[in-house]
């Protein structure tokens, strides 16, 4: 008898396309490659600003003297905006890849101000570089051993709804502002609506109308609603642009396009300056700051990423449904090594420590659910090093819209949270709160943490508040009182 087909021919390898969506779990988590792509597309967009604007954070022009450290250098911004580009593409597709995960990576906000306003006038550039990757050292080897997971296990499921809810605020707030919507004022109020009062400036009014055509297309359930409506709005720009030549916002034009002026570019292609790979000097800041204060430096950098990441991951993931009954995010301790690795090779280019980035929150809305997401932003981002007049043709009033919409649908959190119970609704408001106001998820997370300890203990139920919240909750007095304890010990 002859042998049959099967016994007699080798196994057959599943087709490439096959093997993608088993490795990235693409049906398990009930996605398609056709919204991984759209998710990939939509966070890169409202996220590609920071190309832009890290280099004018922490970059400077010789001679100029902002951003100058304590020899007079300065990080010259065309060089930090490559490495911005490099460092974003290759550490977002490694999430995805590693961790499998739409969380992008890129330069953080606020620790890169941190960087330029105290740290790298205290020192040289390379020396405060140097301070970012041993706080990216100290977070990996916490990933490593899991303490920083069972923190937030530890963390009650009420603040951990509160987080959601408040990146949610958080990152609505960022559009707004950026968009113009919401400004400072001189000597009155913190805050006030547009320039004046008035929204009636046009890239303000383009920003509004980008909610309202973002938020039909959301009601309506449109395939790829965020992507259209940046799409739609930037296209609108260009010709209003092109019309009236409204220009760039400005002490003298403060009506203007906030970052990015829709217009033709002057080039399309350019060859990246990767000269400051490699800049950094690990134990250079004691040179100049004693080790207490470079323990400070150190400390502030450790416990702000510590919890941001850890906060803008699980909010997002309760959003995307990635997470379990208990509010906690399977396999989120590959995803915080990379994140703490982020701060090592951000600080080894020069880019400032790199972390999740709350954008990401519109690729989850727009469908995104695996790591295939953050391969196509990464890619994206590399791309962008060389074709950086491209992307800026993009308006950051096309853009905010989508964090506005975002924001609202991640504020549905607060469904969770039992207001009726004062223990759980001042901790869960403060967290929400603060994190917009203070511009900032890890205060947020500290001051709902703090709170949650005194309530706990008022009511007499100190003991059932986890240990390593109370432990946390410490170490959050001691940030937020670093600088009194600076001027102490200094």
């Amino acid at each position: 008898m002859s042998e049959t087909t099967d016994e007699a021919s080798p196994a057959q390898k599943p087709p490439a396309s096959d093997r993608i969506a088993a490795y990235f779990k693409i049906a398990e988590r009930g996605s398609t490659y056709g919204r991984e792509v759209r998710g990939g597309l939509v966070t890169f967009f409202t996220m590609a600003y920071i190309v832009v604007l890290n280099p004018i954070i922490i970059g400077g022009i010789a001679g100029d003297g902002r951003n100058a450290d304590i020899n007079g250098d300065v990080l010259p911004m065309v060089q930090v905006a490559a490495v911005t580009a490099l460092v974003a593409g290759i550490m977002t597709m490694l999430m995805g890849l590693v961790a499998n995960f739409p969380f992008a990576i890129a330069a953080g906000l606020g620790i890169n101000s941190l960087l330029a306003v105290t740290i790298a006038p205290e020192m040289s550039w390379p020396a405060a570089m140097g301070l970012v990757v041993i706080d990216g050292i100290i977070i990996v080897i916490l990933g490593l051993t899991g303490f920083r997971t069972a923190v937030f296990n530890a963390v009650p499921p009420e603040l951990k709804s509160a987080i959601a809810a408040g990146i949610g605020a958080f990152i609505a707030f960022i559009g707004l502002v950026d968009s113009g919507f919401v400004s400072r004022t001189e000597g009155g109020p913190p805050v006030q609506l547009g320039v004046d009062g008035s929204v009636a400036t046009v890239p303000t009014l383009l920003f509004a109308v980008g909610v309202l055509l973002m938020g039909v297309l959301t009601v309506r359930k449109v395939p790829g609603a965020l992507l259209i409506g940046i799409v739609v709005m930037t296209i609108v720009s260009l010709i209003v642009e092109a019309i009236w030549n409204v220009g760039g916002r400005s002490d003298d034009n403060p009506g203007g396009w906030a970052m990015n002026t829709p217009g033709s570019p002057d080039s399309f292609f350019g060859l990246p300056d990767l000269t400051l790979v490699g800049q950094v000097d690990l134990f250079g800041a004691l040179e100049h700051v004693s080790v207490l204060i470079a323990g400070i430096f150190v400390f502030t950098l450790v416990l702000s990423n510590f919890f941001d990441a850890m906060g803008t991951m699980t909010g997002i993931g309760k959003e995307g449904g990635l997470t379990d009954e208990k509010g906690n995010l399977p396999g989120i301790g590959k995803g915080l090594v990379v994140e703490g690795a982020g701060a090592i090779v951000g600080g080894g280019a020069s880019a400032s420590s790199n972390t999740v980035f709350v954008e990401s929150a519109a690729g989850v809305a727009e469908g995104a659910r695996t790591g295939l997401a953050n391969v196509v932003t990464g890619l994206l981002f590399l791309v962008a090093m060389f074709f950086t007049p491209l992307y800026e043709i993009v308006p950051m009033e096309a853009v905010t819209p989508a964090l506005v919409v975002v924001g609202a649908l991640m504020m549905a959190q607060v469904r969770d949270i039992d207001f009726s119970r004062f223990e759980y609704a001042l901790p869960a408001f403060l967290t929400i709160v603060v994190m917009p106001f203070t511009y900032s998820i890890a205060n947020g997370i500290g001051v709902g943490f703090i709170a949650w300890v005194v309530l706990a203990s008022a009511r007499g139920k100190w003991r059932t508040v986890h240990p390593l919240l109370w432990v946390v909750a410490i170490l959050f007095v001691l940030y937020f009182a670093r600088g009194p304890i600076s001027d102490l010990v200094g």
